[in-house]
């Protein structure tokens, strides 16, 4: 009767734990869920999470509340996303950086492909290299002449080491083979208001932050991340149908869980994701940011896992050649 009766017991501990996963993810979400933003207030990154995560919140029926956790270009608040319980209730807003994090800062610990479960990618937004207005240069073959020409310094500024305005900068004048003085900035503001005032000559922006710039005219722009002109900013050509095809950026946003977290629960917020980018007045804001369309088959947590996967890679390889290093 007593061997009877424990070998009930477990049977019963075994079908808990065989049917504890499902039920989590039935009952999924029953409280608040916290999304990371491991990069300033006010910014591309906190402007994009604060759409998707309200229109998220009415979807899933609990809200959304964010947490700023910034340093190390996103990895420190990456790593405390990766570090959370994985049931859904801890997810992490990231981009670009999250690639290049991995070369530039290896001892935050964790790596995001290991660590981290893709959930999905709501938006992309091209780089734009923009100048002063006052260059003699007007189109981008005449930029990349006029920064051959060893007479004169080239003033290439970005928003902080490791940053993607450098990593962009590096890689645009390691591409036309010319030589220039990286001027490093706190931030991309100080960069952008040191463009318009003519005290430096170039800069490698998100096409958000200088779109209206360049349509008023304090600031050139010379050729976008794309492989043809983006809608917002038609007259500004695309970098790759130019010829740079090394050069097609694209700054994209998406959520991330971590590692772990059951893939019903993946698969309901990527859906409460995809409906949020869904949203016409979601849908213009990024277009009216000059963000580019993100098709369904981009939006998966598998589509996500191969982007990362691949701008490893590719900023790996980037960052050896510049020999790129960071001081932790």
């Amino acid at each position: 009767m007593i061997q009877a009766m424990r070998i009930g017991i477990l049977a019963l501990l075994a079908a808990l734990a065989w049917t504890s996963v499902p039920a989590r993810a039935e009952t999924f979400p029953n409280r608040y869920i916290t999304l990371v933003v491991p990069f300033p207030p006010g910014g591309p990154s906190d402007h994009a999470a604060r759409l998707v995560a309200d229109h998220m919140s009415a979807t899933l029926g609990q809200q959304i509340v964010m947490e700023s956790v910034t340093g190390a270009s996103g990895m420190i608040g990456a790593a405390r996303a990766a570090r959370a319980a994985p049931d859904g209730y801890t997810l992490v807003l990231h981009q670009l950086a999250l690639a290049t994090g991995v070369w530039l800062f290896p001892k935050q610990g964790f790596h995001p492909e290991k660590d981290l479960a893709p959930v999905g990618m709501f938006t992309s937004t091209p780089v734009i290299i923009v100048g002063r207005r006052s260059l003699p240069a007007s189109s981008l073959q005449e930029l990349v002449a006029w920064m051959k020409d060893t007479s004169h310094p080239v003033k290439f500024a970005h928003a902080g080491p490791a940053t993607i305005a450098h990593l962009c900068a590096a890689h645009f004048v390691h591409s036309i083979g010319a030589q220039a003085d990286m001027i490093p900035y706190r931030g991309g503001g100080p960069a952008i208001n040191d463009i318009i005032a003519g005290h430096v000559d170039l800069f490698c922006a998100g096409l958000t932050s200088v779109i209206e710039h360049v349509k008023a005219g304090t600031m050139k722009g010379f050729g976008v991340s794309t492989t043809e002109p983006v809608a917002a900013l038609p007259q500004v050509p695309s970098l790759v149908q130019l010829g740079y095809k090394e050069l097609e950026i694209q700054h994209w946003h998406a959520l991330f869980a971590p590692a772990g977290t059951p893939r019903p629960i993946i698969d309901q917020l990527n859906a409460a994701l995809r409906k949020a980018v869904a949203d016409p007045r979601i849908s213009k804001a990024f277009a009216d940011s000059g963000a580019t369309r993100i098709t369904p088959e981009q939006q998966t947590p598998e589509a996500l896992a191969a982007l990362l996967h691949s701008e490893i890679k590719r900023w790996g390889e980037v960052i050896r050649a510049g020999k790129i290093e960071v001081t932790q």
